[in-house]
């Protein structure tokens, strides 16, 4: 006679569909958040299961050049570009998702400086005790674009003496809800799930870069049909309301 244990795992095993695959993802910050609400529906409808790796794009690149294996990856276009370059995508597997744009936070409860213009933008950061933003070293397209911004409008120097580097967008948001950083900036979707870190605006227009996340099929998936039913589902209007929850714009497809 089976053990109790024994009996609810042999019947969790019986209701589950015999070609229920298990699928792992690897997935930029950026639009995690849509991709966990979406693939919670995607388990239940279909008995799947998603693993999930949140990194940034460098990270998430290297992981296939490595040699790990993935059903799926989602990344900041360029870094698909790259991935298609060197024939490690599944051709015409590609699917354009959402559109991030980076924006600015301090902690919820605190006053909210002036960014609404590119001088203002430049006065806050000045005026402020500390400012975290993505290591361009850990690979992350806010990061790298930022630190480069800071270059042109030239105050690297000056900001970079006090800044709390993260190694990912949702770890900027914890740096600012925590108080270790007075300012945090990164992608919109990366800081809105975090209260304790509120969105006081984007960045000025004429220096913002919103960048486009794009999801495919490596080579060599093992489940690489399953991934394509996964992303059918981005074409649904739950999805296009996930995205938006999360502060991306959807892509139309």
């Amino acid at each position: 006679m089976l053990k109790p244990f024994l009996l609810a795992t042999a019947l969790i095993f019986a209701s589950m569909p015999a070609d229920a695959a298990q699928l792992k993802l690897l997935v930029g910050g950026a639009m995690s958040e849509p991709f966990r609400e979406v693939g919670a529906d995607f388990q239940k409808k279909t008995g799947h299961t998603l693993s999930f790796t949140i990194d940034t794009t460098g990270a998430l690149q290297n992981k296939l050049r490595a040699g790990e294996k993935a059903d799926l990856i989602l990344v900041s276009a360029p870094g698909m570009e790259a991935l298609q370059k060197e024939k490690r995508i599944v051709e015409g597997t590609r699917v354009d998702l959402g559109r991030a744009v980076i924006g600015v936070s301090v902690r919820a409860g605190t006053p909210a400086p002036d960014i609404s213009s590119v001088d203002a933008f430049k006065k806050a950061l000045l005026s402020a005790r500390s400012v975290s933003y993505v290591d361009p070293k850990a690979g992350g397209t806010s990061g790298t674009y930022i630190a480069g911004l800071l270059q042109h409008l030239g105050i690297a120097d000056e900001v970079n003496k006090k800044v709390v580097f993260r190694n990912q967008g949702s770890a900027v948001a914890a740096a600012v809800a925590k108080g270790e950083a007075e300012i945090g900036i990164t992608f919109t979707s990366e800081m809105m799930p975090n209260k304790g870190a509120k969105v006081i605006g984007l960045l000025p227009e004429a220096i913002q870069s919103a960048t486009v996340y794009a999801a495919a099929i490596p080579v060599g998936a093992d489940n690489a049909e399953a991934a394509s039913a996964f992303l059918q589902e981005f074409k649904s209007s739950a999805a296009e309301a996930a995205i938006r929850k999360a502060g991306l714009e959807p892509i139309a497809h």
